[in-house]
């Protein structure tokens, strides 16, 4: 056994919901049954998790983001803790109706928390009543608390990471709305058509969580190395086009003649020709 799949054994990422609790569309990820519980097969876990790192490394690497999206308790930490080292953009206290179909309003809530704490940063806010310093106070914190994990997504993103289809409904189908790939852990009480790559797996265990959030972040790590590499590859092309230019330009040319002294130049080429065909025509009447 991998050390991967081990781990997941470990974290308890098999375990789904109780019998009479489970979504048939998952019929296809359950291994067994026991104790009336269903059993999720590790084995569509790895594999869906393989895909999902395969994706979002391509995806990293044509420069495009991935938002993740967690917003019940389980979820909350490793989110914060590992889309924060990845610089990725997530979303785990609510998710706000509209923060991808109508991302420009989204835009202008987050220029409005940047105008909020310029004025706590400058002091500015001290010049208001107090009603008013509290009322800019709250305003600014409930911003920060709902759009803080995407204050740095300045585009829509590439893909939707989110944990539990069923909690984070709304953000899936805004992301079908919009024609952005899914990825999602679901347990056996989830619906996969919501997710276009379905990672089966317990999505209330904490440390599974973390292990299926780590390996995406890492495949973020792996993509964003390899737009780096391109980038650099990008750079010396063009450092060798200049190069080749400035050398074309430096290197001695021919004397350009015009149009018409071209012209000029191949009619007494072809005056020429004619005379010289005239004289091989005659020569041999000569000597009869």
């Amino acid at each position: 056994m991998s050390s991967l799949a081990k781990e997941l054994v470990e974290s308890g990422i098999h375990f789904g919901q109780r019998r009479s609790n489970w979504n048939p569309r998952m019929a296809p990820y359950i291994h067994t049954t026991r104790n009336q519980v269903h059993v999720i097969d590790v084995r569509e876990t790895i594999k869906g998790l393989l895909l999902a790192k395969r994706f979002i490394q391509k995806l990293v690497a044509e420069g495009k983001d991935v938002c993740f999206v967690g917003t019940k308790r389980q979820a909350r930490g490793s989110i914060e803790a590992r889309c924060g080292e990845a610089k990725m953009p997530y979303v785990t206290e609510r998710w706000l109706g509209g923060t991808l179909t109508n991302f420009r309003t989204i835009r202008d809530r987050l220029r409005r928390l940047e105008e909020l704490e310029s004025l706590q940063q400058s002091g500015e806010i001290r010049n208001y009543s107090k009603k008013m310093e509290s009322q800019l106070t709250r305003e600014q914190k409930k911003i920060f608390r709902n759009l803080n994990g995407i204050r740095g997504m300045t585009k829509l993103p590439g893909a939707l990471v989110a944990i539990d289809t069923g909690r984070e409904v709304n953000a899936l189908r805004e992301a079908r709305n919009l024609g952005i790939p899914t990825i999602c852990l679901i347990d056996t009480d989830g619906n996969p058509e919501l997710a276009d790559i379905p990672i089966p797996g317990n999505d209330d265990s904490m440390r599974a969580i973390d292990i299926v959030v780590r390996e995406l972040c890492v495949a973020v790590a792996e993509g964003r190395s390899q737009r780096s590499e391109s980038a650099a590859t990008s750079g010396d092309r063009e450092g060798e086009g200049m190069r080749g230019d400035a050398a074309a330009e430096t290197a001695p040319a021919g004397r350009r003649r015009s149009s018409r002294s071209q012209f000029r130049a191949r009619g007494r080429a072809e005056d020429s020709d004619i005379g010289s065909a005239q004289r091989a025509e005659t020569a041999p009447v000569e000597n009869a």
